[in-house]
């Protein structure tokens, strides 16, 4: 539970940038295939920032520094199936609410709010009724106003947020150390996404996003886990942890399943690990995040001129996009109470205002384009992929045929996909990488898989 000192300067925080009353709802379970039958709740992002509680069907109201919360005493029939649960009374007491009302009050209460769109439609239709507006993505007017503001408090986080993610990057790091041992002795992608997730859910955590662990790392959100592992397979695991009270870790690795890299598996794996390398100690305040993608962008392009892979001026190939044939998504992403944080409100975080996503080949997936900040939380994850879909693309094949040497290409076949994601605190004096203690190298690496 969130120290409801920190809530409250949350709070004031809020009124400070904003000056006119605020509604935020928690969302409503989804169900699937009948209604009672629901996929897992978790609160809406901005309602945990100010509550550090996940309440289905509720709402706060935030004007002033002050907070009302407005949901229903549990009924006797949701206690016959869950069990008791604390009152709103009792929620509202832990949480430091001002004051506390049953949700059909709140449409007296809901007079020139703004607020920010829910994911599940039941809520979205809520808040256009209560509101009598239509509630809308992107936001617009007063909504839009509440967004900047709401991006301007949580962009740098406060030290109780710091507390939660540095708890769910150890717990994450746990977790990939028992999937790199799995993979010496598991027979499929299945089994190490067992050791992996295992750990998560013994410290009563989720799942920050669904995992992906497979084999066929070229695949970039691979959420399949049914291949067998053969002598030769690389596995990409790219899973993350949630803690209760919601905040999100990243973490990938690549390593082989069985215990040893291949001589050309080793050389790109050796490439990828020196852009990841050079980012990070690229990171401190005022540095612009499109710099540090671009950055990764040329020693990976250098890094495939040296070994024969493309030919050319390096400065040129990046120009021209060539790198994204290999590494086409963004060098990493904002990181806190989403795995992507705050991207429920497009780009109006990633982005400094004023700013739109290039047309560009090799910038239009770049999540984060502003200088960063003390206080942020980013990842870090240059990768090489040979993506069927790009590298056989005829279009692309005429484009940029000058530039690959494709029967070099070929001799690294064994080489599907690579990526290496660490999570990075923005500090004062440059960065701090909250998931160090995970091994990277291809040493030590090896000792953990051979650990077990």
């Amino acid at each position: 539970m969130t120290d409801p000192k920190i809530l409250q300067q949350r709070r004031q925080n809020l009124a400070r940038a904003l000056d006119i009353p605020v509604i935020l709802w928690s969302g409503q379970a989804v169900s699937r295939n009948f209604p009672a039958n629901r996929f897992p709740f978790r609160a809406s992002s901005h309602f945990l920032y100010f509550t550090g509680y996940s309440l289905e069907n509720a709402a706060i109201r935030l004007e002033a520094g002050q907070l009302e919360l407005f949901a229903d005493d549990p009924s006797p029939e949701s206690c016959l199936w869950h069990g008791e649960a604390p009152t709103t009374a009792e929620i509202a007491l832990s949480i430091g609410a001002d004051a506390h009302y049953p949700l059909s009050q709140l449409p007296s209460r809901a007079q020139n709010a703004a607020t920010l769109a829910v994911q599940d439609l039941a809520t979205r239709a809520q808040q256009s009724r209560i509101l009598q507006r239509a509630v809308e993505f992107p936001p617009t007017a007063e909504d839009l106003e509440l967004a900047k503001a709401i991006v301007g408090l949580r962009l740098c986080h406060d030290e109780a947020a710091l507390r939660e993610l540095r708890t769910s990057a150890a717990v994450a790091v746990e977790a990939h150390l028992a999937g790199m041992r799995a993979a010496r002795r598991a027979k499929t992608e299945a089994e190490v996404r067992s050791a992996i997730e295992g750990v998560i859910i013994a410290r009563n955590m989720t799942c920050s996003y669904n995992s992906i662990v497979t084999t066929r790392g070229e695949v970039l959100h691979n959420e399949r886990y049914d291949n067998r592992l053969q002598p030769g397979d690389l596995i990409l695991a790219d899973v993350g942890a949630e803690t209760q009270s919601g905040w999100a870790s990243d973490i990938t690795r690549t390593y082989p399943v069985g215990g040893e890299f291949s001589p050309t598996q080793r050389q790109i794996y050796e490439i990828v690990l020196a852009a990841h390398d050079a980012c990070i100690a690229r990171i401190r305040p005022e540095v612009e995040y499109l710099d540090i993608h671009l950055l990764a962008a040329s020693i990976l392009t250098e890094g495939l001129v040296d070994v024969g892979i493309l030919r050319g001026n390096v400065a040129d190939l990046v120009e021209r996009d060539v790198h994204a044939l290999f590494f086409p998504h963004g060098v990493g992403h904002l990181l806190g109470l989403d795995v992507h944080d705050l991207e429920d409100l497009g780009d109006l975080a990633g982005y400094e205002w004023g700013r739109q996503r290039s047309d560009r080949f090799g910038l239009k997936y770049l999540r984060l384009n502003r200088p960063l900040q003390s206080g942020m939380v980013v990842t870090i994850e240059p990768g090489f992929y040979q993506i069927p879909g790009i590298l056989h693309d005829p279009k692309t094949r005429s484009r940029y045929g000058d530039a690959v040497n494709w029967e070099r290409l070929a001799q690294f076949s064994d080489t599907r996909g690579i990526r290496i994601e660490n999570d990075v605190l923005v500090n004062k004096s440059g960065a701090e990488v909250l998931t160090a203690k995970l091994p990277r190298r291809v040493e030590d690496i090896a000792i953990v898989q051979n650990s077990f």
